[in-house]
């Protein structure tokens, strides 16, 4: 084979690669779209910071959001950021916290809350990996703050994303299962624009929410 005939046969199987490229790219394109369009105004989304990510997600497991908001205002009120939890008496974050049950994950946050006070300088970790080390962090609370407040390309793959998976590849088993989890994460990873990582998966919860209730 000549290095014309060589270049052309290369330029041919690379085709199909480019054209699924492009497709995934206007499917990332169309979706934040859609999303800037209809997202939903919430406390914590109009101010990424790190500690308002992670507070929302912890109370958000187990709560519906519109009971969570009036939480979320009081706590942040009172404890603004990592320090303010870290150093703040029991008494304070559980009585902030009253109403809102499951206790373990406000108890869990002010573990966390000392743990990045002595380890990482009062700062929240910026990967998931470290994350996922801290107290009352599984995989999607870390994958929903390393993609939201640092922008790290990692699906944040809840019940949302399970069900536009399940659609999207007609996948027949159960969807809650740490299997069918593994395959939505691989199956999201390459859609991830490397712009507004956090914004995808976002909206990918939104539109779960909007569009695939079962």
């Amino acid at each position: 084979m000549t290095k014309d005939e060589g270049r052309r046969a290369d330029g041919a199987g690379g085709q199909p690669e480019r054209d699924k490229m492009r497709g995934r790219e206007r499917s990332a394109e169309a979706l934040l779209s859609w999303y800037d369009r209809n997202r939903r105004i919430l406390p914590w989304r109009e101010d990424p910071a790190p500690y308002h990510v992670w507070l929302s997600e912890i109370m958000l497991q187990q709560t519906r959001v519109e009971a969570v908001k009036k939480y979320y205002l009081r706590f942040t009120r009172v404890l603004p950021d990592i320090a303010s939890l870290a150093t703040a008496p029991e008494d304070v974050w559980l009585k902030l916290w009253e109403g809102l049950g499951y206790y373990s994950r406000v108890r869990n946050l002010h573990k966390a809350a000392v743990v990045m006070m002595e380890k990482y300088g009062g700062q929240m970790p910026r990967t998931k990996a470290e994350l996922l080390s801290l107290p009352g962090i599984g995989d999607y609370t870390a994958a929903a703050i390393a993609s939201i407040a640092f922008g790290e390309c990692v699906p944040a793959v809840d019940g949302n994303l399970l069900r536009i998976f399940a659609r999207m590849t007609e996948y027949e088993a159960g969807i809650r299962t740490e299997t069918a989890k593994t395959a939505a994460r691989r199956f999201f990873a390459p859609l991830m624009p490397q712009e507004r990582p956090g914004d995808f998966n976002q909206a990918l919860m939104d539109l779960g929410r909007f569009l695939c209730r079962r």
